[in-house]
């Protein structure tokens, strides 16, 4: 029997990667491609209020343009104290999409005077996958921990800085990418879709 043919709705190389050993440890026969195998198809708007709606959004609107079940997700970084933002404005908190030493830098003018013990937050990614007959399923992932004063660590990227995981006496950014697939919100969500795809998918 053939491998099912499944899409992530990202160009990005690593995150392909990681859902695809993700899938390939859960013995799931499925190929899986990036959205850059449809360099014609436009990114779609993220309009959605809530993390799941925007990866509904995108896992839909792939499903539909290629005739493909579809994965998107959509992920950011929720603080307590600010009742849950910069959270699905995470990528523009600072005004301009995808600006991380902006984004960085306001977040933490803004918590300048909250002590460590209030300083909780946490990465939530949510995975959708979508089916060319509309069938959708969401999933989510967290990683918490605290928020650092300043940022520290050269790995990952946006927040990572500034996130030391709950357990760890480092931030994201100084973890090795293996060691934060391990742990990250997306890994998480990645891994609670494997028996979506199984079910729907099987």
């Amino acid at each position: 029997m053939a491998a099912h043919r499944l899409i992530l709705a990202t160009r990005n190389a690593h995150k392909v990667g990681e859902l695809r050993a993700i899938l390939g440890a859960a013995s799931l026969e499925v190929e899986l491609i990036g959205a850059d195998a449809y360099p014609e198809i436009p990114d779609v708007a993220e309009t959605g209020v809530t993390f799941a709606e925007n990866a509904l959004l995108k896992a839909h609107a792939l499903a539909q343009a290629t005739g493909l079940p579809a994965v998107a997700d959509d992920s950011g970084l929720c603080v307590d104290v600010l009742g849950g933002s910069p959270g699905i404005f995470s990528a523009r908190w600072a005004g301009k999409h995808g600006d991380d030493k902006a984004n960085l830098d306001l977040l933490l003018a803004q918590l300048s005077d909250i002590a460590t013990p209030h300083r909780a937050a946490h990465f939530a990614c949510a995975a959708a996958l979508a089916l060319p007959d509309g069938t959708e399923r969401v999933v989510e992932g967290q990683l918490r921990g605290t928020l650092r004063f300043d940022p520290v660590g050269t790995n990952g990227f946006g927040y990572d800085p500034i996130l030391q995981p709950d357990g760890y006496e480092v931030t994201c950014a100084e973890l090795s990418p293996t060691e934060k697939n391990a742990i990250s919100h997306r890994g998480e969500a990645f891994r609670a879709l494997v028996p979506v795809v199984r079910e729907l998918l099987a």
